[in-house]
């Protein structure tokens, strides 16, 4: 795969390091319970960082591992010791952007597994099979939407919907008065 970017997992985990949404694309951890040591010890790991506000970058058992704090979820995306660390980072940033929209900007544990599928299909527009897809938050988002929503127009249509739904009713109390 030399030039072709490519990703081995991508990790939600909650504020304690219990899984939320993960997937995994490479061989690299053959059973779930080195997966879950990884996914423990690495949770260890970043957890004392302070990875709100931007992205992070950390070197961790021989993999590039960029990270991202939103609320009590983290998002980790992982990478081989040789991937360029801006396109894991815009992985994770297209990733986050993408469930921000979809969650409605309320990104926590509680709506994060109300929206599990939401998740899962944003995984499997950003990443497949390890090659990067996609790395845009809102196309990602409209894609999955697209998914979800059927016959319900897109995030775009029903905010002008919702745009015009609030004019119209701002002019008949203006009319009103």
């Amino acid at each position: 795969m030399g030039s072709c970017p490519s990703v081995k997992n991508i990790l939600v985990l909650d504020a304690e390091g219990k899984r939320v949404a993960v997937k995994y694309y490479a061989d690299d951890w053959p059973s779930a319970a080195s997966k879950l040591a990884f996914e423990k010890s690495l949770f260890v790991k970043t957890q004392k960082t302070s990875a709100r506000a931007e992205a992070d970058v950390v070197m961790f058992d021989g993999y590039i591992i960029v990270y991202k704090f939103i609320q009590d979820l983290h998002f980790f995306v992982t990478g081989g010791d040789e991937e360029n660390e801006l396109i894991l980072a815009s992985v994770l940033q297209g990733f986050s952007d993408a469930v921000g929209v979809l969650l409605r900007n309320n990104v926590d544990k509680r709506t994060a597994l109300e929206n599990l599928d939401l998740i899962f299909l944003c995984l499997d527009e950003v990443v497949d099979g390890g090659i990067v897809l996609e790395t845009d938050g809102n196309v990602i988002a409209e894609k999955v939407s697209g998914h979800g929503l059927e016959g319900a127009g897109s995030f775009t249509e029903q905010t002008i919907s919702q745009a015009l739904a609030t004019a119209r009713e701002h002019f008949a109390r203006s009319l009103l008065k």
